[in-house]
């Protein structure tokens, strides 16, 4: 399989990390309002730079690596207000998406570890 440049990684990361989210708050409440409440709570930069750091300790060199290309793309124009979480946040994604397209294992093992978090 071919290796996509970090931009796709953390697009694909987006959406694999926002189902998962989706997924497992479905469970928590009725009501549509409260749902979006839920989600968007843990579908932002700051949340999922949080979720970065409780993940960064265990990273392999080669995981590391990645991160740090992710986290020196270019920042868009609206986003440079928050420059440091939103680095972080996307190389949060780039690493869920490199995961969803190379390591599934290694994917599980993290969202399994984090599912304490958003269930918070």
């Amino acid at each position: 399989m071919q290796e996509l440049n970090m931009r796709n990684y953390a697009h694909l990361g987006d959406a694999v990390w926002e189902l998962f989210v989706r997924e497992h708050i479905v469970d928590l409440c009725q009501k549509p309002k409260d749902l979006h409440k839920m989600t968007t709570l843990r579908v932002n930069c700051s949340y999922q730079s949080e979720m970065l750091n409780k993940i960064e300790e265990e990273l392999t060199e080669e995981e590391q690596e990645i991160k740090r290309r992710a986290r020196n793309m270019e920042v868009p124009i609206a986003r440079r207000n928050n420059q440091s979480e939103y680095r972080q946040a996307t190389a949060f994604e780039a690493l869920l998406g490199y995961w969803y397209r190379e390591n599934k294992e290694r994917l599980e093992y993290f969202l399994e570890k984090l599912l304490k978090e958003i269930l918070k």
